[in-house]
């Protein structure tokens, strides 16, 4: 969704030229017009972080013994966003204390459910579903997804939170500060530190986010180090102490080690 507009598009590298950006589908002229195509370029450069010089991140990871070998593989890599606030919250949610495989078989179900297919070219491609469509369901909606009880009443309560004006991505943003949004977040049920700095990296794009208790991120530094356990919160402190201002990227880039 690029504001109301469903418009499908198709990013692939054009080499030399950088990345080549297609639109192939969905709502073409409406509502930009003849501008949708700056809309869509815009709409682009946001999700691949592309307005953020890495030059500074790169300059500390190069001697940073944690950061050293995934910068090496990985380099250009940008944190990936996901404009919509409440699909990233629901995300965050979703991912809850599960494995990543099941955390995305949840999604699909979700979205597969109670969102919209658009078909471009013979392929559908499905639209995350509106906040206004979960507010109204009930927890006995949601039962047939294999969402656990509480679950449920974390994506419905965030919905109504998202649909009353409560909570939006403008409102987060006003203080320009991590503190701030991450204490709006903790505030509604259900989001806890984790995913609210996942909400902060993914959605605000805050390069200073750092979810400190990840299991991938613990994970990654375990291989890493190949050491034979998980480190402790006082370990990925001292680890992690380097990365001032850029904990989002270094987190982001020990994630891709995982995949």
């Amino acid at each position: 969704m690029i504001g109301e507009a469903s418009i499908i598009i198709e990013v692939s590298d054009a080499k030399d030229a950088g990345l080549r950006i297609e639109i192939i589908g969905g709502d073409v002229k409406a509502p930009y017009g003849d501008d949708i195509y700056a809309a869509v370029e815009e709409y682009v450069k946001d999700w691949f972080d592309l307005h953020r010089d890495l030059s500074p991140f790169y300059e500390l990871a190069g001697g940073d013994p944690l950061l050293n070998e995934p910068v090496n593989q990985f380099y250009g890599l940008r944190v990936m966003g996901i404009s919509d606030l409440f699909e990233a919250m629901c995300w965050g949610i979703i991912g809850q204390q599960i494995n990543l495989a099941f955390a995305y078989t949840l999604k699909r179900r979700f979205v597969e459910t109670y969102g919209r297919a658009v078909e471009a070219n013979g392929e559908v491609y499905w639209l995350f579903p509106k906040p206004e469509t979960i507010a109204a369901l009930t927890v006995i909606d949601l039962e047939p997804l294999r969402m656990t009880v509480k679950k449920s009443e974390y994506l419905i309560e965030t919905a109504k939170h998202i649909v009353s004006g409560k909570l939006t991505k403008e409102i987060l943003l006003q203080g320009d500060s991590l503190e701030t949004a991450e204490k709006q977040l903790v505030s509604i049920r259900g989001i806890g530190p984790w995913t609210a700095h996942y909400v902060i990296m993914r959605c605000l794009r805050f390069p200073t986010a750092f979810p400190i208790d990840d299991v991938g991120l613990h994970n990654a530094i375990k291989h890493v180090l190949g050491m034979d356990r998980k480190p402790t919160k006082k370990e990925l402190l001292e680890l992690s102490y380097g990365w001032s201002g850029w904990e989002s990227y270094a987190t982001f880039y020990l994630w891709r080690l995982l995949y």
